[in-house]
């Protein structure tokens, strides 16, 4: 009976791709599932042998931990030459959808408050 290895909501295709390599040479034998049309399936692999699960959560973790390390010096070395993004950096890429945002949170905050205004 198969069984879920690894959710693939939010991860980055390149991860993805890595994790599928990492099953297949391995020797691990699975499938993949996508999120469907609309988005609301579960987007993961699973393992058809359920008897390989430590192993494979295993050699996944062992994976995570390296690219984390590898993820967080990546970040580290564009901080320091200063070619990380910032959100000024996304303020002047798209200001439109940046003030779009700031009406429409203070479109929330108005009608969450105008209620409690009025009684007064």
């Amino acid at each position: 009976m198969s069984i879920l290895l690894f959710r693939l909501r939010n991860v980055p295709e390149d991860e993805a791709e890595d994790i599928r390599e990492l099953l297949n040479d391995n020797g691990f034998e699975f499938y993949e599932t996508s999120a469907g049309n609309w988005g609301i399936s579960t987007a993961a692999i699973w393992l058809k042998n359920k008897d390989e699960l430590e192993n494979a959560k295993a050699v996944i973790e062992k994976y995570q931990t390296e690219r984390g390390i590898s993820q967080r010096h990546t970040y580290e070395a564009l901080k320091q030459s200063g070619a990380h993004k910032t959100l000024l950096d996304s303020l002047k890429e798209n200001p439109i959808r940046f003030i779009a945002y700031i009406i429409f949170v203070g479109f929330i905050i108005y009608v969450s408050t105008k209620p409690f205004l009025a009684i007064g």
